[in-house]
């Protein structure tokens, strides 16, 4: 009876984590969707309420990871129950990172105080943007659904963003060297593309998890990466410093 009554609790812990998870996967998809809005829709209101329910994810994070030392602490659990509790982790960190990824789109979006140009330059990132919420749906669905091909799909999508990033970088740089009056918007456009960028590098790390979930070991291969512009690789690390 015993042993029934730690399963059934083991179990429960297991469930609780999963569905925390699941929530600050929701909230984080929430965070990258309004955040690009507020680029497109010039919404400072927006990007300010972005900036303040960051704090949301960052809690939930802080949740997943007491719930984690806890469970392992009591329940000592061996082989895959371990596996799901270290995924359980993974996750947080990735989610809370894309969160603050997004917040940093809003941040850009604030320091424009609404001087826009036309919405044509917006196009590429919000193309991007839709490329890795759809890669974030699909991992997130993969990890609830224990989907070992759905995250592989997500792995080997990565390379396709990079190319669109690469191609993003190319019609910005276009868009400066026609007019001058540009260059500030497309600058700050340049890192909101490179933010995008990292949330799909995020989510390929969810994928690479789902795989360890389910197999007990990380994948092989080499990560399918497509090759940046010299540009804006230069770009990235000047944001990274």
């Amino acid at each position: 009876m015993t042993d029934a009554h730690t399963t059934k609790a083991f179990d429960s812990d297991l469930q609780e984590l999963a569905r925390m998870v699941a929530e600050m996967g929701g909230l984080a998809e929430k965070q990258v969707a309004d955040a690009v809005d507020a680029l497109a829709k010039r919404d400072t209101a927006l990007a300010q309420r972005i900036t303040q329910s960051d704090a949301v994810i960052d809690a939930l994070q802080s949740g997943i990871e007491e719930k984690a030392v806890l469970t392992i602490a009591r329940r000592q659990p061996l082989a895959i129950d371990l596996r799901e509790i270290v995924a359980a982790l993974r996750l947080a960190n990735d989610l809370e990172r894309i969160g603050d990824l997004a917040k940093n789109i809003a941040k850009r979006v604030i320091a424009l105080n609404a001087e826009f140009p036309p919405p044509k330059l917006i196009r590429g990132v919000e193309h991007m943007a839709d490329l890795v919420l759809g890669q974030m749906k699909a991992v997130l669905d993969a990890y609830a659904q224990r989907d070992l091909s759905k995250a592989m799909a997500v792995w080997r999508g990565d390379e396709e963003i990079d190319a669109m990033t690469t191609s993003v970088f190319r019609e910005l740089l276009t868009y400066m060297m026609e007019d001058p009056r540009n260059i500030t918007f497309c600058i700050h456009l340049l890192f909101c593309a490179k933010n995008i960028e990292r949330m799909g590098d995020h989510a390929t790390n969810i994928a690479e998890t789902v795989h360890y979930m389910i197999e007990g070991h990380p994948i092989t291969d080499k990560r399918p990466k497509g090759d940046d512009t010299t540009a804006f690789a230069t770009l990235r690390a000047a944001g990274d410093r």
